[in-house]
């Protein structure tokens, strides 16, 4: 089951996934999108829910279970991102932070509400999608990029307490890729004319890597932003910061024009 699976790194995953042979699941919260997935892809299931509501998610498992009681994968897809000027005056506190209800919320709810379920089966994973930015932020995407890093600390520790149990735990931390996510409120300016992953290959990427059992699976610029993050931090934040000064630019201009 892939949560957010009706477009980007969610549906391919599901198309790869059904083309291996595999019963596949998806959540959403939009139905319109969900059927158009369908549509796409005959044989999907779908389940209308919204991770970022703890008191949907424990129905949401009830109708799966008794759908599909053979489920042994959880893949958490489901995220949104957006850049944010820190210094506005006009941020909503009950807003910006919406990234952290749907990427890192989310994921916890969806990994705990079905953890007692995979446990049961006899070879299980959950696959939590992290992002390079958890290692290196992008500063113009600051709770997105705090999101991503707290999954990925989350993972770590999920995997050591399940150690023990027949549920493996995967992290996949995509680089930039070429999804409506990565290009809904970003300029190639913005993301310094970064040319990102296709989105074919990130999922191909992403199961060859949960087949071979490498439990953190950092394709392309993923894994340079790691090293990075190690060998020189802060050359690395400042390079992938320099879209603030852009971002500031814009700002006075249209508060000049306005």
């Amino acid at each position: 089951m892939i949560t957010g699976g009706s477009s980007g790194i969610g549906f391919e995953l599901a198309r790869q996934l059904v083309a291996l042979g595999n019963t596949v699941a998806i959540t959403g919260r939009d139905t319109t999108n969900l059927q158009a997935a369908q549509s796409r892809l005959p044989g999907l299931k779908i389940f209308r829910s919204d991770v970022t509501d703890p008191r949907a998610i424990p129905a949401l498992c009830e109708r799966v279970v008794a759908d599909l009681p053979a489920l042994n994968v959880l893949i958490n897809c489901a995220g949104i991102m957006r850049k944010i000027d820190l210094q506005k005056a006009s941020l909503k506190l009950e807003d910006v932070t919406r990234e952290i209800e749907t990427n890192l919320n989310g994921t916890i709810w969806m990994d705990l509400q079905f953890l007692p379920h995979l446990k049961r089966q006899g070879n299980a994973a959950i696959v939590n999608v992290s992002s390079g930015l958890a290692f290196v932020p992008m500063p113009i995407s600051p709770v997105y990029s705090a999101s991503k890093a707290a999954i990925h600390a989350f993972t770590l520790s999920l995997r050591v307490q399940l150690k023990n149990t027949s549920v493996k735990v995967f992290e996949l931390a995509p680089p930039g890729t070429d999804t409506p996510l990565f290009w809904g409120d970003f300029t190639r300016e913005d993301v310094g004319g970064l040319k990102p992953m296709s989105v074919e290959m990130l999922a191909k990427r992403a199961i060859a890597g949960v087949k071979k059992d490498v439990l953190e699976i950092r394709p392309g610029l993923a894994n340079a932003l790691k090293l990075g993050s190690r060998i020189a931090p802060k050359f690395m934040l400042s390079q992938i910061g320099k879209s603030v000064d852009l971002m500031h630019v814009r700002s006075r201009n249209s508060a000049l024009s306005s």
